[in-house]
């Protein structure tokens, strides 16, 4: 962990506080990567809020947005040692940590929306969820990311053929690396927050994520054309350090489960909103917008569920395509 982290941890003190005299508040603080015009932001937002008013005031969040606080395995690392009581981020990078999380990563794992949600919902998805708490990481809610589909600076993408030879940032997910080879690009894990100045300078040729984040990130300013093949539903998960949530009371607990609850709901009415929003705002920017026949790169990738047969995360994956 680099210096500059360590500084700005040592002037924030504690995961959590208490107010000094009479006042038994505790804050937890919560630090994310994301611009604070994001639904997912702002679903944290709702749900601090909401977790104000069922406390009465008793326990509170302070949000650090932006990578105030380092990258995204930076904050869950941090969770670990307990130094950071929550953060947001894909389930993507957690399959470092959490073997299963590997299904969320696949491509095409969900038939469409729906399907995505009814596994989210059901007692399955509900194991993955807490399944991190054996690497002190625990799970409190999903949050809408989308659907994850690629954009390009110079070539547009209408077949998988078209993603030959090209340079495509991936998060830092062994199976999304995997995903880009086997589609015939060359996945190029790089930083969120290098990524923009990345595709600027030609250092990768396109990368791939949700309208919302390509939007806000202002990636459609260097990349004219984004091709909705969807390969992937990666939600995102909200995450409280296992040391600090053992170190609540049973009443804490329970308002701050409550209040992660609540928000869902109100973080995908935002996302869906959002989605719209972004769509048209790039396309008014002069970005391609193409839909692409998703069943070619289906059909390209499905080795990849083949290979995992006999596995325990083959055996997730029949089970959601199951439901």
């Amino acid at each position: 962990m680099g210096k500059l982290l360590g500084l700005t941890l040592l002037s924030l003190a504690l995961a959590i506080t208490g107010c000094k005299g009479q006042d038994t508040t505790k804050r937890l603080k919560l630090a994310h990567t994301l611009d604070t015009s994001h639904p997912v932001h702002q679903g944290m937002v709702a749900m601090a809020e909401r977790l104000n008013t069922i406390s009465g005031g008793e326990l509170t969040i302070d949000i650090y947005p932006s990578g105030q606080l380092g990258s995204e395995r930076e904050m869950i690392e941090l969770l670990q040692i307990g130094s950071l009581a929550m953060t947001k981020v894909s389930a993507s990078p957690m399959e470092s940590f959490v073997p299963e999380m590997k299904v969320f990563s696949l491509p095409y794992v969900f038939r469409d929306e729906d399907h995505f949600w009814r596994v989210l919902d059901s007692d399955l998805g509900k194991q993955l969820l807490v399944a991190g708490e054996r690497v002190r990481l625990r799970g409190l809610c999903y949050y809408d990311a989308g659907a994850r589909s690629f954009y390009t600076t110079d070539r547009a993408i209408n077949t998988p053929a078209d993603l030959e030879g090209l340079k495509i940032r991936v998060q830092k997910s062994q199976t999304a690396v995997e995903m880009v080879s086997t589609l015939g690009g060359s996945a190029t894990p790089i930083s969120f927050g290098e990524l923009y100045t990345s595709l600027q300078q030609g250092v990768v040729d396109g990368a791939e994520n949700n309208p919302p984040s390509f939007y806000s990130s202002k990636h459609y300013e260097v990349s004219k054309y984004y091709s909705l093949d969807e390969h992937s539903y990666v939600p995102d998960m909200l995450l409280v350090s296992a040391h600090v949530w053992r170190n609540l009371s049973a009443q804490h607990q329970q308002w701050l489960q409550q209040a992660a609850d609540e928000s869902v709901p109100v973080q995908r009415a935002l996302w869906k909103q959002q989605t719209e929003k972004a769509l048209a705002e790039v396309q008014a920017a002069g970005v391609t917008v193409i839909y692409p026949d998703k069943t070619l790169f289906a059909q390209q990738v499905s080795p990849m569920h083949s290979a995992l047969e006999g596995t325990p995360v083959g055996e997730l994956l029949n089970t959601i395509k199951s439901l």
